[in-house]
Formats: structure tokens, C-alpha cells, sequence
């Protein structure tokens, strides 16, 4: 594969995909896709803004993630019921998605 090759392959677009399944009890599935490689910061907040639980941090390479979130925060408590924000910035753009937990 050549370097022309190579760029022909690599994502050409930042996407934060619904989380899947989407309402979820007790875990859930969040995909992005990265033009480039770039520092990833993805979050979950509460509804009032608090951080939840940081679920990706670090340099990632272009292409396709997925991150799985098994409805805890940071200390490992399972949290309630309710509407979860989840934020991801990477490579100067950042977008919010909704997602809500069944328990």
C-alpha cells in the first residue's frame, strides 16, 4: 500500500455516533470515527454537568473507536436511572450526544 493508498482510506470526517442500545441497562456501546490522529477526550455528564466517568483520554490514531460504558462512575458505582450526556472533543471539534440508562 502506498501513501496515496493510505489517505484514500483514512476517515474523512469527525463522527460521535448514538450511543447503542440506546435506552441501556446495564451497558452501552459509543463509536466515533477520527479524520486523524488527534489527543480524544470522551466524557459522560450528568444532566446539572457534573463529570460522571472519563471513558477515553490520550492520543488516538485516525479510524474507527468504540468504547463500552457499564453505567458506573469514576469510583466504580453503578449510577441511577436517568439522562446521561456524553462529549467528545478531538482534533478541535467536540460534540454532545444524549443517552438514558434503564435501570
Amino acid at each position: 500500500m502506498n501513501l496515496e493508498d493510505a489517505a484514500a482510506e483514512a476517515p474523512q470526517v469527525f463522527t460521535l455516533r448514538q450511543n447503542t442500545p440506546n435506552p441501556f441497562n446495564p451497558a452501552t456501546a459509543i463509536s466515533y470515527t477520527l479524520r486523524k490522529s488527534s489527543p480524544v477526550s470522551l466524557k459522560v455528564y450528568d444532566l446539572l454537568g457534573r463529570e460522571v466517568v472519563s471513558l477515553s483520554e490520550g492520543e488516538k490514531p485516525a479510524g474507527e473507536h468504540r468504547v463500552v460504558w457499564n453505567g458506573s462512575d469514576s469510583k466504580g458505582k453503578q449510577v441511577s436511572s436517568g439522562v446521561y450526556l456524553y462529549r467528545l472533543i478531538a482534533g478541535g471539534r467536540e460534540e454532545t450526544r444524549k443517552m438514558l440508562l434503564a435501570r
